[in-house]
């Protein structure tokens, strides 16, 4: 090692390490969005359960949102639930959408907010 080597790892480390840091927190972001998908999903099948049950129909689209609200931890002002009915009302189809926010340090900036959409069709339960 000559003299004017010293120090050249350190320097390689810091000019490295807020990328790797970077990189580190975009995969956690994606895993936080990932995450919710998963959670959309349940909050759509939940939906549909919750209108097919309803003992009338117009109390459908109410059953539907408390049954969204219920399945996980959303924001309400984030969350939007519809329940329409199918197949000339045999079947009724939830839609869920919510908006996740991306707001991890660094990562938030850079990358928008996701929307997420899920759907779940059940058959309407006849008292």
């Amino acid at each position: 090692m000559t003299r004017g080597d010293a120090g050249q790892a350190t320097v390689e480390l810091a000019m490295v390490l807020p990328l790797v840091v970077l990189l580190l927190l975009l995969v956690a972001q994606v895993a936080l969005v990932a995450r919710d998908q998963v959670a959309v999903v349940h909050a759509a099948r939940e939906a549909a359960r919750a209108a097919a049950v309803a003992e009338r129909a117009p109390d459908r689209g109410a059953a539907a949102t408390r049954g969204a609200r219920a399945s996980g931890s959303f924001d309400p002002d984030e969350i939007d639930v519809r329940a329409e009915p199918v197949e000339g009302g045999r079947r009724i189809r939830a839609t869920v959408r919510y908006t996740v926010r991306t707001n991890l340090p660094l990562v938030g900036a850079l990358v928008p907010d996701v929307d997420l959409v899920a759907d779940a069709v059940m058959r309407v339960e006849q008292p």
